[in-house]
């Protein structure tokens, strides 16, 4: 049996520079800073209390969070459809809905 060298090929691409390559700065949803939706947070505290309806956590920051989200056609401005959140409780379920979405997205 004759034994075969093997021989390596150069790579295509010799060096990739990431540090050019910037994130693009997150913007806000018109929605979140207008009126509407800061008088409805506001009696929304004032209704069920600064703590986040998940966990119970009180002492934090308390998000706002849409139910069924404004990309999957959630009703903006319905109390029905908002969650009072931590930014533990309110990251968690982004991260949830962005993987649900990303997964069907890849799926079609």
């Amino acid at each position: 049996m004759a034994v075969r060298k093997l021989q390596c090929i150069p790579p295509a691409v010799r060096s990739v520079r990431t540090g050019i390559a910037a994130a693009l700065p997150k913007q806000t949803k018109a929605i979140y800073l207008s009126p509407e939706w800061r008088g409805l947070i506001s009696r929304l505290l004032a209704q069920r209390g600064r703590r986040c309806e998940v966990c119970g956590r009180t002492g934090c920051r308390i998000f706002g969070d849409h139910i069924h989200e404004l990309k999957d056609g959630g009703a903006p401005l319905d109390p029905g459809n908002i969650r009072l959140l931590c930014g533990s409780c309110h990251s968690g379920k982004t991260a949830r809905v962005r993987a649900i979405r990303t997964r069907e997205t890849l799926t079609r």
